[in-house]
């Protein structure tokens, strides 16, 4: 590492008076892991890492292949407020790559999975930009702890309403700007104690990283509150869930390459290309951006949440829209959103997948079809097969299926961790499919 970078630091933390250090990651399924130093440990851990047992995490390492460390991003620093107490010394994070001991990145490792797709762009000359919507429910708890997860059913959409939850999304927006991460805006979601907050537009793996931070924050701040967040895509039957709608562009020598202006949809033949290749494979890539049984529960007609491989600019069942943007904005501005992701997924795959294929058909030079701007939740199997619009599956298990048969995941995952990822999300599916649920009991047990 860069001896400046390192001096860099060292003297933030003096400076902040920060006594630990989180050093975090995430496995694959997003969760965040962290392996806490006294400072006086952080210039050895930010020369030569810090050692783990990447067996103890999920789809990391087999037993006799264990050894693996831990290198702090220095650009990542940040103090965490939340862990801030008078009269304590401070507590900061790095987040980390993971290295093997031959001191190659571990390719199982989600940060680096993002990395290498982002080079395979930076190698055509693209960098790739990102704006997630990060949806989430809010519950109050009672005095013992329990979670009140009651949702009355429609909510407020972009009503003010200033309650308790108000102050609390205040207060993690207020915490992410001390951690040096801009959002967006927040609004109330349409249903009934649902809300987003929107992380400023911005380099993929900067927003993956602001990402992990943001629901980390949200959730420690909610802790304090008496509160529980979640990012469960559908906690309710017969109302909205919640997503991660993502925002992309490609830029190359800071120009907007998705941008013209002679097209009616200001869109170029590159930007077309990323469409077409993302609505080519987003079959076998959605078991990664909907990663959960629960994922499916959103993804279904009538919700707001498409499920119909097509593109559109003002049709939001549509899979990917082109919004509108103001005039004279239109070089900065010009983008897609793909509206299937959702909040329990792994940031970094979720992007590394959404990349990897738009790349494959810009190389391909794929030809996207023609925009559907009509309601797709109307149309039945006839309509949609003259438009040649495919569904996106409709559980778990299909998901995984059409992983298994692509090439796009097992290319960016890396044989092991493409089949461990298999493996654990197969087994989360078994053990849905032999559960008997409340839904079963009341529908069966008296009368049958």
């Amino acid at each position: 590492m860069d001896k400046k970078k390192i001096k860099d630091i060292l003297n933030k933390v003096k400076k902040d008076q920060v006594s630990f250090i989180d050093l975090q990651f995430t496995d694959f399924f997003g969760n965040i892991k962290a392996s806490t130093i006294p400072t006086y440990n952080l210039e050895g851990a930010l020369n030569l890492g810090i050692w783990i047992d990447g067996s103890s995490i999920e789809g990391f390492a087999r037993i006799h292949e264990s050894d693996m460390y831990l290198m702090p991003d220095p650009d990542t620093y940040s103090v965490l407020p939340w862990r801030t107490e008078a009269g304590k010394g401070k507590v900061a994070r790095l987040i980390c790559d993971v290295y093997k001991p031959d001191h190659q990145p571990f390719e199982g490792d989600p940060r680096f999975i993002l990395k290498k797709v982002l080079k395979e762009a930076g190698d055509l000359g693209y960098e790739y930009f990102t704006g997630p919507e990060c949806e989430f429910f809010l519950f109050p708890k009672d005095e013992k702890g329990n979670i009140l997860n009651i949702s009355e059913g429609n909510g407020f959409y972009f009503n003010l309403i200033m309650d308790q939850s108000h102050e609390i999304k205040q207060e993690i927006m207020e915490t992410l700007d001390v951690m040096g991460i801009q959002s967006e805006t927040s609004t109330h979601e349409v249903a009934d104690k649902q809300h987003e907050i929107d992380i400023k537009y911005d380099q993929a793996l900067r927003t993956a990283d602001n990402t992990i931070t943001l629901k980390m924050a949200a959730k420690m701040i909610a802790l304090k509150h008496n509160f529980h967040v979640t990012f469960m895509p559908k906690p309710f039957f017969g109302i909205n869930g919640s997503g991660m709608h993502t925002h992309q562009s490609l830029w190359k020598k800071s120009k907007n390459v998705f941008y013209n202006k002679k097209d009616k949809y200001g869109l170029s033949s590159v930007a077309y290309s990323f469409l077409a290749g993302q609505l080519k494979y987003v079959r076998e890539i959605t078991g990664v951006f909907a990663p959960t049984v629960n994922s499916y529960k959103r993804l279904t007609p009538g919700y707001e949440a498409p499920v119909y491989a097509c593109w559109a600019r003002i049709n939001r069942s549509a899979l990917i829209r082109i919004p509108q943007v103001s005039k004279g904005n239109e070089t900065k501005a010009t983008r897609m959103e793909i509206r299937s992701p959702d909040p329990a997924s792994n940031p970094y795959l979720t992007f590394a997948v959404l990349l990897k294929a738009g790349i494959e058909g810009i190389k391909k030079n794929l030809k996207a079809p023609n925009p559907v701007e009509e309601n797709l939740f109307e149309f039945n199997d006839d309509k949609l097969a003259k438009f040649y619009i495919e569904k996106l599956p409709s559980n778990l298990d299909e998901a995984l299926e059409e992983i298994k048969k692509g090439t796009i995941v097992r290319e960016i995952f890396g044989d092991y961790t493409w089949t461990r990822y298999l493996e654990s999300k197969k087994e989360e599916w078994d053990n849905f499919r032999i559960s008997v649920t409340d839904w079963e009991r009341e529908r069966y047990l008296k009368n049958t």
